[in-house]
């Protein structure tokens, strides 16, 4: 039996999520807006909420199409307020069309959006070896300065814990235990 993470369940999506994706760095621009996306969807919220909708997102919102998403008018809000595939709230929604429009801009000044997210760690993953009962950090030096920086830009729902989740999540921050079989040894 594979040992994993204290905060991963036995849920077949959880454990999936968590052996295949979770701290893996990702560098290609539309899953890491995709993620963004999700991680603020997430607030006040469980990750296991939204990882079951995350189908739905994709439906909902073109696929993470930052160009399409950017261009959202009022009856196109309006039509997502009464998908049952997503988390109904307004300002998600225009959250993500704001985001989009931000991304977008970050693109053109800096050629891609890896280039940029990825600038917060010098490049290269983080690794941390948190051993069993050790309490992750909730937010870091690094995560606070991403989330002033986006926010300095216009993204919203990108405060630091959203935003050191979102490190975690995209690799930007190896967070698995120790005694985690996903762990990198190095």
């Amino acid at each position: 039996m594979k040992t994993r993470c204290s905060w991963c369940t036995s849920d077949p999506l959880y454990t999936q999520y968590h052996d295949e994706e979770w701290g893996r760095p990702l560098h290609d621009d539309q899953k890491l807006f995709e993620l963004l996306i999700l991680e603020g969807a997430q607030a006040g919220l469980s990750w296991f909420t939204i990882l079951k909708r995350r189908e739905g997102y994709r439906e909902a919102f073109d696929h993470f199409d930052a160009k399409k998403i950017a261009r959202y008018d009022a009856r196109k809000k309006a039509a997502l307020m009464k998908n049952p595939g997503i988390i109904r709230n307004r300002l998600k929604i225009e959250s993500t069309v704001t985001n989009a429009q931000a991304f977008l801009e970050v693109q053109k000044e800096f050629g891609t959006f890896d280039k940029f997210i990825w600038s917060f760690v010098g490049g290269k993953p983080k690794r941390n070896r948190w051993k069993a009962g050790e309490k992750l950090p909730a937010q870091t030096p690094e995560a606070e300065a991403m989330s002033k920086e986006l926010k300095k830009r216009g993204f919203r729902f990108v405060g630091p814990t959203i935003c050191y989740a979102y490190m975690q999540a995209a690799g930007l921050v190896d967070d698995h235990m120790a005694d985690c079989f996903r762990a990198r040894k190095e």
